[in-house]
């Protein structure tokens, strides 16, 4: 499984904050943004997120996608492999959660850093 890196973590490395990410990092971080680059795969995360209970099963996903189940699969597999969902197997049937830290992550990269207030002369 993917390391998930804290919010905090992930804004003290963010190029927009100043910090330049290490190779292995862009690298990582760019497979997790090419997870997240694909139409179907961000209306998952979304029926996900927005599901009763913030889980769903393979079942609950297919009609709303209009995908066969294996393609749903597939691509709740690549979410997995990204860190952005976990997987809970109940007997016959698996079901998804999003996993907070991971998108947290992805939007302290992509947010501007906030300003800091400047300090007043006393």
């Amino acid at each position: 499984m993917t390391a998930v890196l804290t919010t905090t973590e992930a804004t003290a490395r963010s190029p927009l904050t100043g910090e330049p990410l290490a190779a292995a990092e862009a690298d990582r971080l760019a497979g997790l943004l090419k997870a997240l680059a694909d139409p179907a795969r961000l209306r998952l995360l979304s029926l996900i997120q927005s599901a009763p209970r913030r889980e769903a099963c393979v079942c609950d996903l297919i009609g709303p996608l209009g995908l066969s189940q294996p393609t749903v699969s597939h691509h709740l597999r690549v979410l997995t492999e990204a860190g952005l969902l976990e997987r809970e197997k109940r007997g016959v049937w698996a079901y998804y959660r999003i996993v907070p830290p991971t998108l947290a992550a992805v939007a302290s990269l992509i947010a501007p850093p906030r300003r800091r207030r400047a300090s007043r002369a006393s």
